[in-house]
């Protein structure tokens, strides 16, 4: 899971800022090692990345119901849980139309169940299915286009893991004014900036690997999806604020939880997604 500073790079001076190394190498180190085998699972296409879909998404509604609604809710997360997998499911034999359907119906059956439950912020317990679920959904949409599938899946993957490696060595580097202090006090705006030109680069250079037909193109919008992407981190930022939790888990080494890893992505995936089904065909892009 990323910490605070791990968008934007900007770290403290000092012995604190030193003590901060070592956890930088386990950061490292995971995202060596979760990395290659994500992109090997999309790669592979079929079952394999929907079993890898399905894991991610239960474990990030899990950490979003235990960070919004602390407590037993046994009842709440498994209509979370059920509501959020079968949307996938549904998305996938039935087509993303029907999947976002059944979200949004377990989004609605989730409310009453959370509020009963006791549950204190049950339309925020409620919004894990369509948090969760409409990123998931964008993500299997894409990759199961014909032909072009591994290439938007790849593209997307890599221009947002792409924004937050420029983002860190930006603010690292080069500090100054914040992005949103209130927020997440660590980012910069030379941090954001850094992350578009990071995505627009990577952008690129997917999309001619590709061999897309508008690589630049696919670098205008990489910049925009970092700009997303960044948006998602800021709203789980926020949300993590105001629950006083500094990380949604400890599940990833030096990175804390699922949420902390793919809150640009869910958010990013879903945009780009209907740049694709929308604008894509007359955009002659990829």
């Amino acid at each position: 899971m990323r910490s605070k500073s791990s968008t934007d790079g900007t770290a403290a001076s000092g012995p604190s800022a030193r003590g901060r190394n070592p956890d930088l190498l386990v950061r490292t180190v995971s995202a060596l090692v979760l990395g290659p085998a994500v992109l090997l699972l999309a790669y592979l296409g079929g079952w394999f990345f929907l079993a890898l879909l399905l894991l991610l998404a239960a474990g990030a509604v899990v950490e979003w119901v235990r960070l919004v609604a602390p407590g037993r809710h046994r009842a709440a997360l498994a209509v979370a849980l059920a509501g959020t997998s079968g949307a996938i499911l549904a998305g996938i034999l039935s087509g993303a139309g029907t999947g976002l359907a059944v979200a949004v119906a377990a989004m609605l059956a989730l409310y009453p169940v959370a509020r009963h439950g006791g549950a204190g912020h049950a339309w925020l317990v409620a919004f894990a299915v369509p948090y969760v679920g409409f990123g998931a959904l964008a993500l299997a949409w894409l990759r199961d286009r014909p032909e072009q599938g591994l290439g938007l899946l790849t593209y997307i993957l890599l221009v947002v893991w792409a924004t937050d490696i420029g983002a860190y060595a930006a603010g690292r580097t080069i500090g100054g004014p914040k992005l949103a202090p209130r927020i997440s006090p660590k980012k910069t705006w030379a941090g954001l900036l850094g992350g578009m030109a990071a995505a627009a680069a990577t952008g690129y250079a997917v999309a001619a690997a590709f061999g897309a037909a508008g690589p630049g193109t696919a670098a205008l919008l990489g910049a925009a999806l970092a700009v997303v992407a960044q948006a998602g981190d800021l709203f789980e930022s926020a949300i993590k604020r105001r629950f006083d939790v500094k990380d949604s888990g400890r599940l990833i080494p030096g990175h804390g939880g699922l949420l902390d890893r793919i809150d640009g992505l869910i958010a990013a995936a879903p945009v780009f997604a209907l740049f694709h089904a929308a604008w894509g065909a007359s955009a002659s892009w990829w």
